[in-house]
């Protein structure tokens, strides 16, 4: 999967790591349906981090449409939470 982190570029991400990333994810869900700014920002960071280490990058000159688009880690709550859909940030 293809996996665009916004301001940052994109990522090959194994389907094997979507478990990981789906608890991660739940995490940033509560924190935007709770409001809670601090575990938000936490909870965003240590997504971003969980892509990035499961990912490799792809290549600036590869044309490809990204398969899921993250917000960057200076995203606001109320900008995630715009962009989440009924299944999080991460489908699955």
């Amino acid at each position: 999967m293809i996996v665009r982190i916004m301001g940052e570029g994109q990522l090959e991400v194994p389907d094997a790591a979507l478990e990981e990333l789906n608890a991660l994810d739940a995490a940033v869900e509560q924190a935007v349906e709770t409001g809670d700014e601090a575990a938000f920002a936490t909870a965003l960071e240590q997504l971003l981090a969980g892509v990035r280490k499961a990912g490799s990058p792809v290549p600036e000159d590869f044309l490809h449409d990204s398969d899921l688009i993250l917000p960057p880690g200076d995203a606001t709550i109320d900008e995630v939470r715009a962009m989440l859909a009924d299944d999080g940030l991460v489908p699955g």
